[in-house]
């Protein structure tokens, strides 16, 4: 199944631990399509934002189980990714 790269990269996770690892580490942490590969993210990001991606690390959340009267069903489950870019690149996020 062949996604397009603004399907695979939902949205930016803003947070004060990510937007210091930008800064310190060249790190930018997305939310990815669940199916999604390494492979597959970096050429979204790299095809996005335009930049030089150097590494990718994935993330899988399991989702919490929540009840509704007698049925259970499963939500929040979702994937991130924390991708390094090379040194002279930025991507602005604000």
């Amino acid at each position: 199944m062949l996604l397009e790269a603004t399907e695979i990269i939902r949205r930016p996770l803003i947070t004060e631990r990510n937007m210091h690892r930008s800064e310190v580490r060249n790190q930018y942490t997305f939310e990815v399509q669940p199916t999604a590969n390494k492979i597959q993210i970096r050429l979204a990001v790299e095809k996005l934002f335009n930049v030089r991606v150097e590494s990718v690390n994935t993330v899988n959340f399991k989702g919490k189980k929540k009840r509704r009267g007698y049925n259970f069903h499963t939500a929040g489950k979702m994937k991130k990714a924390v991708v390094t870019i090379h040194a002279d690149d930025k991507i602005d996020l604000l």
